[in-house]
């Protein structure tokens, strides 16, 4: 089997380190008013933390995951499915949404949305006659987003904030927020469809500031609402924003105060920001409809930028990164390979078409050092070379089994030498993945979809992996499933 190679960490110091520092650091943390031989015992424990963290549990506080690459890296994890599946731990019932959950400290929080009016019956937003095409059909739906907060040991709700919320994002899609909240420390921030971004107190659910992207931005709403998932760095929050000259914009985490604000897109997109490092420099990487780009992430100064549009805006999927290149892909059949220089020099090595690439959609792709493995267009999963876009092989077993469907997706969770696939049907997967093929170990269908898009029912959230459990919801309920050995 190919070699799994994981991304270089960002820094040595996260901004969220004692959110993804081994629990058993961050209690040792806590022993400052307890018996010098205590916590001198504590650290010795620490000082071996390369034997005892493999061994702790991990928390899952923001979108894939802690270190925000979607690697799960927990170990002694079952090796295949149990018949019958695997043992649910409790199951609660949320509203409708994409949000995927954020584990940290003892808590599950997700956003949903409860709505009060009737999709037909809601008044269409266009002037004139509306588009023929559905999915492009905005109508004023009514209702009110949630955050909701759970007791991770046994899904007991803990609190919520709500908030009214009337949606004007296209109609087929308004089933709530999109967005995974990022938990930092005793803060929690959480961004909704129509551009609501709230920081909350993590133990109530008191909100400590927030902002309004339309009001506060002249952020016009994209077609399918607020997506980007925020990012906190040191003491910054940021957040893929919109509006002129703040398509990214940098806010004090603590105070919601601006710290810095750039780029003027066409429309702010719907990926997610990341930093990387390149060259020994961290690059904030920003896609939006019109280009690929790279920011000094303390001052938002532009280092590198390369023209990539998204058809429809769809700048869905997170960038990827292996050494100084960066992959991403999008609707239509896009995807580009994009070389990164020491001189900020940034530049399109190629780029895919219908035979040829990983034009995947609502999924970030795996890349090793050779290949880029993804859900590409209809639910096609594919094994590309990372060299030329060349395909090694396609398949749809992970997602549909046999055939095409309408906006199919899978996403790929790599945990030790094999990776868990999680479908839009509900079906979690163990698989192997290499040059030579697809392998798949075991399968079990973890929850039902619910929300019906192309003729088909489907869940599109990614789940969350901690605790050596898996977290997964639907449009009704939130469940949590044990995957340990």
């Amino acid at each position: 089997m190919e070699k799994i190679e994981l991304p270089k960490r960002l820094s040595v110091l996260h901004p969220c380190f004692l959110i993804h520092a081994p629990k058993t650091v961050r209690s040792v943390m806590k022993l400052q008013t307890r018996r010098p031989t205590l916590i001198f015992a504590c650290l010795l424990l620490v000082g071996c933390s390369g034997c005892i963290s493999s061994a702790s549990a991990d928390d899952w506080p923001q979108w894939l995951g802690p270190m925000r690459d979607g690697v799960w890296r927990e170990d002694n994890i079952i090796e295949e499915f149990p018949t019958g599946g695997p043992e649910m731990r409790w199951e609660v019932a949320v509203g409708g949404g994409y949000s995927g959950p954020a584990v940290a400290n003892g808590k599950v929080i997700v956003m949903d949305r409860i709505a009060s009016g009737c999709l037909e019956q809601s008044p269409d937003l266009h002037d004139g006659n509306p588009p023929r095409n559905r999915n492009f059909l905005r109508r004023k739906i009514t209702g009110r987003e949630r955050v909701v907060c759970f007791r991770e040991e046994d899904g007991k709700q803990l609190w919520t904030h709500e908030y009214d919320c009337p949606y004007s994002t296209v109609a087929l899609y308004a089933i709530g927020p999109r967005v995974t909240p990022t938990v930092d420390g005793d803060r929690v921030y959480t961004l909704g469809a129509e551009g609501n971004l709230f920081c909350l107190d993590v133990e109530t659910g008191r909100p400590l500031w927030s902002k309004e992207f339309v009001e506060d931005f002249g952020w016009q709403v994209t077609e399918w609402g607020a997506s980007a998932h925020p990012l906190v760095d040191g003491d910054q929050l940021i957040c893929v924003v919109g509006g002129e000259g703040s398509t990214v914009v940098a806010f004090d985490k603590y105070s919601g105060e601006e710290i810095w604000r750039n780029l003027d897109a066409r429309q702010s997109g719907y990926c997610p920001p990341v930093i990387y490092e390149i060259h020994e420099q961290r690059h904030l990487v920003i896609w939006h409809s019109d280009a690929l780009v790279g920011l000094n992430p303390a001052t938002g100064e532009i280092r590198w930028q390369v023209p990539i549009q998204a058809t429809f805006a769809m700048t869905i999927g997170m960038p990827r990164i292996i050494g100084n290149r960066l992959f991403v892909m999008s609707f239509n059949r896009q995807s580009h390979l994009v070389e990164i220089t020491k001189d900020h020099h940034a530049e399109v090595i190629w780029s895919g078409a219908a035979k040829s690439g990983v034009g995947g959609v609502m999924n970030a792709p795996w890349l090793t050092s050779d290949h880029i493995y993804g859900c590409g267009p209809d639910g096609r999963y594919t094994c590309a070379s990372l060299l030329d876009g060349e395909h090694r092989w396609e398949t749809y077993q992970p997602t549909t089994g046999k055939r095409p469907a309408s906006w199919g997706t899978a996403f790929t969770i790599p945990q030790g030498d094999r990776f868990f696939i999680a479908n839009d049907l509900g079906d979690l997967i163990i698989a192997k993945l290499s040059p030579k093929g697809y392998e798949e170990v075991s399968r079990a269908h973890l929850i039902d979809p619910t929300h019906n898009i192309g003729g088909r029912e489907v869940v599109w959230s990614h789940p969350a992996f901690a605790n050596r459990s898996v977290y997964l919801r639907n449009d009704k309920h939130l469940r949590c499933f044990s995957l340990e050995k």
